[in-house]
């Protein structure tokens, strides 16, 4: 009797850390200390519904090689890089990087005030979908299926699919026609071997691989920093556009704020974020009482990695912005359509140097965007359909996901060689996704704010206030776009 009395003790008398501590005394980030967990890296108890982490078993993991250490995670900055900011980066495909560029010569800094305003509505969508994917261990079409029924959802994902497909096509002519600019080679090649590429680091290459393909390509987006930089504006004049907003009522203007709007809140965004949650969960293990009792630092962990990533987004499209501003619109250039004619443009007005790496930045982001487009179709429909889905899995277990990936990459590439205008496609595909941003929008809030859900964690009340203010506008827009167009 004693002697158990003595184990308890000893038991309870163990030192522990917090997750908390851990990052702060450690240096360990959330994530990091999470997989460990998960992992049995090291030994873990739960206490008044938190989890801590045993002193001797971080010392005995500390106490490891480095090199052995090091191998649980990736380096660096790398390893801070979560699914909300490969997310935000994923937002600038070559086709955004297109009407960004448009705008700026159009307008010049008159629209960079939708990057300050825009972020806190972008950061409470991507929020609601992580926290769905967090929350529930499903992706957003998972979730979607079981709350409305696979009918309803089975449209808009369809529509998704097209409008990611058509978007595919557009960003790999941009890529082609940017390297072709660049090296000269054959237009047609660079396309078929990019599609080839991004197909085989897909389907082939293993998760953690390809995640930490993607957490490099995210470096490619400081092109348009640097560019901005070179052309050395006018920062006070920058300062003044991006806080006193200017609003002209009119049809071309109407339809640039149209625009930004649907290329900054795109759906395919939607469906890869929680989709990518869930994937780092099941990539962490099994440990079900522990995840729901790391749940709480996970969402404020989740929080920090999207709002970085919404802020890269918002950073990389005024930079943008600012570069077509001060050399295309102050030279009287303003019918810029493509983001590859914006490259070409530069050359003469902003120097060899601005036009290479502005070129260069489309080849990149299209490496980054364009698997997240196939991905989130992917995901969507496979969760849709109950098929087995998710990068993590080989293709020989996931042949109905991989299959889309793969089917929609070689139909984008298709769209540039058989008389079918990407670009002029774009034009249906913003309307499309106007729709299914309206619709999806609706039911991403009405279920991150469901107690039957999502239990204690539904969306706190800065999310519900500016996740009302994102729904209206993303439907105002929508109309006023289709009525404009019509």
């Amino acid at each position: 009797m004693i002697e158990a009395k003595t184990k308890k003790q000893e038991k309870e008398n163990v030192k522990l850390y917090s997750l908390t501590q851990l990052e702060k005394e450690f240096k360990i980030p959330l994530r990091y200390a999470r997989h460990l967990i998960m992992a049995r890296h090291v030994e873990s108890v739960l206490k008044n519904g938190r989890v801590y982490v045993t002193a001797e078993s971080l010392k005995n993991f500390l106490a490891k090689p480095k090199a052995e250490r090091e191998s649980h995670q990736h380096k660096g900055l790398m390893k801070r890089i979560g699914p909300g900011m490969i997310t935000g980066a994923a937002d600038h495909d070559p086709s955004g990087i297109g009407t960004y560029s448009t705008v700026g010569a159009q307008f010049g800094l008159e629209l960079t005030w939708l990057a300050l305003y825009l972020l806190p509505l972008m950061t409470a969508v991507q929020e609601t979908c992580a926290r769905i994917g967090i929350v529930t261990g499903k992706g957003l079409s998972g979730a979607l299926r079981k709350k409305f029924g696979r009918d309803t959802v089975f449209v808009l994902i369809v529509l998704l699919i097209i409008a990611n497909t058509v978007n595919i096509g557009a960003d790999l002519g941009a890529m082609a026609a940017s390297f072709r600019m660049i090296t000269g080679v054959n237009y047609a090649v660079s396309a078929i071997v990019f599609a080839g590429i991004i197909i085989f680091s897909t389907v082939v290459l293993s998760y953690h691989t390809f995640a930490k393909y993607l957490r490099w390509l995210v470096l490619v987006l400081l092109a348009y920093v640097i560019t901005g930089i070179i052309i050395k504006p006018d920062w006070i004049q920058v300062a003044h556009s991006l806080v006193v907003p200017k609003i002209e009522l009119n049809k071309d203007f109407l339809m640039a704020n149209i625009a930004v709007i649907g290329t900054t809140i795109s759906p395919y965004l939607f469906f890869w974020q929680s989709a990518q949650e869930v994937e780092e969960e099941r990539d962490d293990g099994t440990l079900r009482d522990r995840y729901a009792a790391i749940i709480k630092e996970e969402i404020h962990e989740m929080r920090k990695d999207v709002l970085s990533g919404m802020s890269l987004t918002n950073i990389i499209f005024l930079f943008i912005i600012i570069t077509t501003a001060f050399v295309l619109f102050a030279h009287g250039i303003t019918n810029i359509q493509t983001a590859e004619q914006a490259a070409s443009a530069l050359k003469p007005l902003a120097g060899n140097m601005a036009y290479l790496i502005f070129a260069l930045g489309i080849v990149g982001t299209g490496f980054l965007a364009i698997p997240v487009l196939a991905g989130a179709s992917a995901y969507a429909i496979s969760e849709v359909m109950k098929w087995h889905e998710g990068l993590s899995l080989k293709y020989k277990r996931a042949h109905g996901f991989y299959g889309i990936i793969i089917a929609s990459t070689l139909v984008g590439l298709l769209m540039n060689f058989i008389g079918i205008n990407p670009i002029a496609a774009l034009y249906w595909t913003a309307v499309i996704n106007g729709i299914i941003s309206s619709v999806l929008l609706v039911f991403i809030f009405k279920i991150g704010n469901d107690k039957k859900i999502m239990g204690a964690h539904t969306n706190p009340s800065w999310v519900k206030f500016f996740g009302f203010i994102v729904t209206a506008l993303m439907i105002v827009s929508s109309l006023a776009f289709i009525i404009a167009s019509l």
